[in-house]
């Protein structure tokens, strides 16, 4: 049996919530790739236009709808086109998540329902509406939300959004149990950094504007932080959506992937520079170079 029969992607139908651009659109056009027809909806219609359009170039079955996630009623016309365009669902990715970052004292209920709306409540909805659709093939199926590194750390200035990932988590590992006997799996993705718009649109403004003042300093900072040098593209991501949709990770469920280049794996412990090498806090080289050496 070849790789591609192992996997059994081609001829299932995906939604991906989120699918219309960035990593989104990565992992529609992943899908598609593999023979899977994609539905996807998305905020952004430039964006996704372009999605659209490269569907239409690969000759893959696919609708795109526009759809704020978090708009219980958007998200239900959605799956409603879902059902109009395909006679069965096999796949939901939801990737629509977002954050500003900000201390929390400086937020306001607002931003606290919102920063949940986003990154944990259409979640909600959306398996909700697809499920009845995948029960409905007796086929079983694959849901891979996706969450975040800072759904199991500390992340100062992230806590309402870290706090709402945590909980995507945590659901997406219960709902594992109850669906299992069904064969439907659920799983989840934890990027950390990856060089997408909405991780620059997260950054303070400080931030963001030493990033584009001084872009030749970020991949010496990635060497760093991230183990493996470099941050992982948005195609590595969906690289890791292909294994979860696939017959391939079939006993794979309740679990949570870290597409991350290993900085989960490091937790704190940086690659300093001047030779200190891994260290929660730097060696007296780096030591000297950032603070002066005091005697």
């Amino acid at each position: 049996m070849s790789f591609d029969q192992r996997a059994g992607l081609a001829g299932r139908v995906a939604a991906v919530v989120g699918g219309g651009g960035g990593l989104g659109a990565a992992v529609s056009l992943a899908l598609a790739a593999e023979g899977v027809g994609v539905a996807f909806c998305d905020i952004d219609d430039e964006a996704a236009a372009v999605t659209a359009g490269a569907l239409s170039d690969m000759d893959i079955p696919h609708v795109g709808v526009h759809a704020d996630a978090t708009d219980p009623g958007q998200l239900q016309a959605f799956y409603r086109a879902v059902a109009e365009k395909f006679d069965r669902l096999d796949i939901v990715v939801n990737v629509v998540g977002g954050v500003q970052q900000r201390p929390f004292g400086e937020s306001s209920p607002a931003d606290w329902d919102s920063d949940i709306a986003r990154n944990f409540g259409y979640v909600l909805n959306s398996i909700h509406l697809a499920l009845p659709r995948i029960r409905a093939g007796g086929r079983g199926g694959s849901i891979v939300n996706f969450t975040t590194i800072e759904a199991g750390r500390g992340a100062a200035g992230f806590a309402v959004y870290a706090g709402a990932k945590a909980a995507t988590t945590n659901f997406g590992r219960a709902l594992a149990v109850e669906l299992a006997s069904e064969g439907i799996r659920v799983n989840s993705l934890a990027p950390d950094i990856t060089p997408s718009k909405g991780n620059f649109n997260a950054m303070s403004a400080k931030r963001r504007a030493h990033a584009a003042s001084f872009p030749d300093q970020q991949p010496k900072a990635m060497a760093v932080y991230i183990p493996m040098g470099e941050p992982p593209m948005p195609e590595h991501l969906a690289d890791a959506v292909l294994f979860l949709a696939s017959d391939l990770s079939r006993f794979v469920t309740g679990g949570t992937i870290h597409v991350d280049g290993g900085t989960w794996a490091a937790s704190g412990f940086l690659n300093w520079p001047h030779g200190d090498g891994y260290s929660p806090a730097p060696g007296p080289a780096s030591r000297d170079r950032l603070f002066g050496t005091t005697r």
